[in-house]
């Protein structure tokens, strides 16, 4: 099975965005929860995509302010309320999984008590639902480690980004690491760590940057895990394709690695 993100870098209506990726031959899609990217109505929206015959894999969640979750502020009780109601709406809309976000840029708040007790208060509500939680490599990824090595639940585990590792953290091997926790993927590609360079996660198709996919899609599959392929590319690099296009490729390159699988 692969998929792709709904949101894949064209500024088209949502249900114009899912049409054409089932058009282009994948079998789901990754949903963005949350009232922008140009959707007021992101609950209507697995409704939305199961009618066009699209499987819906995990949604995102926002990370806007998500250092707060660290700090003893409204902020960040206001963040695990979200993330509680969040599980409880993957329940309502028969999602299965959740991918979040642990904290943004390159100095967040240092990880602590305070934010892995909210974790796991988010993460026993899951367990209770059904549902998974994934958490997402960064560009920091200390704050990952200290929630996968302190969270011991079969309903918490690792989403891996591709784009993330290869230009922020290239030097940990986080799929021999956590691969076991394998919940979720964000396939994409980049020119790796350039020095001082602000557009370094460029959310490339495969196979147009550095990456070298026969060794992520080995540890993959030695990981065990068995959930769909799912691409998080964007149009940045490609804006004189026009969405068909750039979608199609997509689906070659999804298909592509998951033959090596």
């Amino acid at each position: 099975m692969v998929t792709s993100f709904a949101y894949f870098g064209y500024e088209l209506p949502i249900n114009e965005r899912l049409h054409l990726i089932k058009q282009a031959g994948f079998d789901g899609a990754m949903l963005w929860w949350s009232d922008d990217f140009e959707n007021t109505n992101y609950r209507g929206v697995p409704a939305l995509a199961r009618k066009i015959g699209l499987y819906v894999e995990n949604i995102h969640t926002p990370f806007e302010r998500i250092n707060n979750l660290w700090l003893d502020n409204l902020e960040g009780s206001t963040l695990t309320d979200n993330f509680l109601r969040m599980v409880d709406e993957c329940a309502q809309y028969d999602i299965p999984t959740m991918v979040v976000h642990l904290s943004s840029g390159d100095k967040p708040p240092a990880f602590n008590e305070l934010g892995l007790n909210r974790i796991k208060s988010v993460v026993e509500k899951a367990e209770a639902c059904d549902i998974n939680i994934a958490f997402e490599n960064l560009r920091r990824i200390e704050h990952l480690e200290y929630i996968l090595d302190n969270v011991d639940s079969p309903h918490a585990g690792f989403c891996y980004d591709s784009g993330h590792q290869h230009c922020h953290t290239f030097h940990v091997d986080l799929l021999s690491k956590y691969g076991s926790r394998l919940m979720a993927l964000h396939l994409h590609d980049n020119a790796g760590y350039i020095s001082g360079a602000n557009d370094e996660d460029q959310h490339l198709l495969p196979y147009d940057g550095t990456i070298d996919w026969a060794i992520v899609m080995k540890k993959i599959a030695q990981s065990g895990y068995t959930g769909p392929v799912a691409l998080e590319s964007l149009n940045r690099g490609y804006n004189n394709l026009p969405p068909e296009e750039f979608l199609g490729l997509a689906f070659e390159r999804a298909k592509r690695l998951e033959s090596l699988l």
